[in-house]
C-alpha cells in the first residue's frame, strides 16, 4: 500500500525492516508493517498559574501558550512519535503535563524575584519564562510557538494590587484637592497681604507640610503592617489542615474586611475634614480680604500708623528670636568643645594607663626571663657536680665570695675588742722569724686555715668542704 500524509500530518512506520521508526510524509507500507498518523498543528493552552514572588506575595499570571511539535528537526520529530502523538492532543494526560512544566517553571522564577521585579521587567520576566519552560519540553519533542503572559491578577482573598490601586489613586486625588484648594488660596490673597504676612504664610506653610508628611508616614506604615499581614495570613492558609484552622482563617478574613473598611472611611473622612479646613481658610482669607479693602476706604492715618507700630513689634520680635537662637548656638558650640576636651583627656588618660600597663608587663617578662636562665644556670651546675648540692653550695658561696664576706662582717664585729689570739707554729716548732725556707708562707697559709674553719663553725654551724679537709674534735 503507498500512503500519502496531510500538508500537517506525518507517517509513522514500524514493522520489518525498520530498527525503531520511520517517520516520512509519503511511504510504502509492505506486509509486516504497520504505520499511524500524527498531527502536528500546534495548541493553544490557556493557564492560570499561581505563584508568589520573593516577598511571598501570591498572584494569578494567566498566561497562553501555543504549543506543537517541532517540524524542522527529525530527532525533535521522533521524541513526538514516540512519547506524546500516542495521547490526543486535547487530552487531559498532555494538558496536565504541559500545564506541570509551565507552572514549575513559573513557580520557581516568580519565587527569586520581588513584586517590583516582575511589574518593571515583565519582557525579561516572560522571556525566563520561555526559555525554562522549552528546556523541559524539548525532552518530548514539543516546541513554544508562541508565549503570551497577561496582566497579573489578585489571588481572592489577596487584594494586592487593588489595594495598591486604590492607594494611588486616593494619594493622586487628595494631592489634586490640596493643590487647587492652595491655587485658589494664592490667587485670593491680595498683594496688600503678601508683604505683611510673609512669616505667618512661611510657619502655615510649615505645618502644613509636617501635617501631610506625617499622613504619608502613616499611610506607609499602614501599608507595610497590611503587607505583611497579609504574608502572614498566607503562610497560615497554606498551614491549615484541619477545619478548625479554616474557621480560624475566616473570622480573620472578616475582621480584615472590617478593618479595610474602617480605613477606607477613616481616609474619606479625613479628605472630607482637610477639605473643610481649607474652605475655612479660604473664607477667612476672603474676609481678611474684604477688611483689608475697608481699612484702605475708611480707617484714617491712625489706623496705617498702627500697623507700622505692628510691623515694628514683629521685626523686634524676629531680631530678639534670631539673637536667642545664637546663644544657644553659641551654649551648644560650647559644650560640643568641652565633650571633645573630656574625650581627649580621657584618651591621654587611657594611653598612660596603657603604657604602664605594658611596661609592668615587659619587667615581669624579663624576671620569668632572668628565673629561667638563672634556674637553668644552676640546673647545669648541679649536673657538672655530678648531683652533689653540697658540692654545688660550696662552690657557689667561694664563687660569690661569701667567706670573704663572712670573714669582713668577723672582722668588723670584732674591732675594738681584745680576742683571744692563737699562734700555731709548724711541727718541728718554727715559729714567726725561723727558719722555714722558701714554704714558709705557704705554711703560714695552711696554719691558718684550721682556726678560720673553726671560727666559721662557731659562728654559723658551717662545716668545711670534704675536699678541702676534715675538723677533728679537739
Amino acid at each position: 500500500m503507498y500512503r500519502v500524509a496531510s500538508a500537517s500530518e506525518y507517517l509513522v512506520i514500524t514493522g520489518c525492516g525498520i530498527d525503531d521508526i520511520k517517520i516520512a510524509k509519503k511511504a510504502w507500507i509492505f506486509p509486516g508493517q504497520s504505520y499511524s498518523k500524527f498531527d502536528i498543528t500546534p495548541v493553544n493552552y490557556t493557564f492560570d498559574v499561581q505563584a508568589m514572588s520573593a516577598e511571598k506575595l501570591p498572584f494569578i499570571l494567566p498566561a497562553v501558550f501555543t504549543i506543537g511539535p517541532r517540524s524542522d528537526d527529525e530527532e525533535s520529530l521522533h521524541k513526538y512519535a514516540k512519547l506524546i502523538s500516542p495521547l490526543d492532543k486535547l487530552s487531559c494526560h498532555l494538558n496536565d503535563l504541559v500545564m506541570g512544566i509551565i507552572e514549575g517553571e513559573t513557580r520557581v522564577l516568580a519565587a527569586s524575584m520581588t513584586m517590583e521585579e516582575i511589574f518593571k521587567g515583565t519582557k525579561d520576566f516572560k522571556k525566563e519564562v520561555f526559555e525554562k519552560v522549552q528546556w523541559e519540553l524539548n525532552q518530548f519533542g514539543l516546541w513554544i510557538y508562541n508565549a503570551n503572559v497577561k496582566q497579573l491578577v489578585d489571588v481572592p482573598g489577596h487584594e494586592y494590587f487593588s489595594y495598591l490601586g486604590q492607594k494611588l489613586q486616593q494619594e493622586a486625588a487628595n494631592q489634586a484637592k490640596i493643590d487647587v484648594s492652595e491655587a485658589k488660596m494664592k490667587g485670593e490673597i491680595g498683594a496688600k497681604l503678601r508683604e505683611g504676612q510673609t512669616v505667618q504664610n512661611a510657619a502655615k506653610i510649615d505645618a502644613e507640610t509636617m501635617i501631610i508628611a506625617t499622613q504619608r508616614q502613616g499611610q506607609g506604615k499602614k501599608e507595610e503592617i497590611k503587607v505583611r499581614t497579609e504574608v502572614k495570613v498566607f503562610e497560615n492558609e497554606r498551614e491549615a489542615e484541619v477545619a478548625e484552622a479554616n474557621a480560624q482563617l475566616a473570622m480573620k478574613k472578616a475582621k480584615w474586611a472590617k478593618d479595610s473598611q474602617v480605613a477606607e472611611v477613616e481616609a474619606t473622612k479625613a479628605v472630607a475634614l482637610r477639605e473643610a479646613e481649607l474652605q475655612k481658610e479660604v473664607e477667612i482669607m476672603n474676609a481678611l480680604t474684604q477688611t483689608e479693602k475697608l481699612k484702605a476706604d475708611f480707617l484714617s492715618q491712625a489706623s496705617v500708623e498702627y500697623e507700622t507700630k505692628v510691623q515694628e513689634a514683629n521685626s523686634e520680635l524676629y531680631k530678639k528670636q534670631k539673637e536667642a537662637e545664637a546663644i544657644l548656638y553659641e551654649r551648644e558650640t560650647e559644650a560640643m568643645a568641652q565633650k571633645a576636651i573630656a574625650d581627649a583627656t580621657f584618651y591621654s588618660r587611657k594611653q598612660i594607663a596603657d603604657g604602664e600597663l605594658y611596661a609592668k608587663h615587659k619587667e615581669a617578662e624579663g624576671l620569668v626571663a632572668l628565673a629561667k636562665a638563672q634556674g637553668t644556670y644552676v640546673h647545669t651546675l648541679l649536673g657538672a657536680f655530678g648531683g652533689n648540692y653540697g658540692a654545688l653550695r660550696d662552690y657557689l658561696m667561694i664563687n660569690g665570695g661569701m667567706y670573704q664576706e663572712i670573714a669582713k662582717i668577723n672582722g668588723d664585729a670584732i674591732k675594738g675588742l681584745q680576742p683571744k689570739i692563737s699562734i700555731w707554729t709548724g711541727a718541728n716548732g718554727v715559729g714567726e722569724g725561723g727558719d722555714g725556707g722558701a714554704m714558709k708562707e705557704v705554711a703560714g697559709v695552711y696554719k691558718m686555715l684550721p682556726p678560720l674553719f673553726d671560727t666559721v663553725h662557731q659562728q654559723i654551724g658551717m662545716l668545711p668542704p670534704t675536699w678541702m679537709g676534715k675538723m677533728t674534735e679537739p
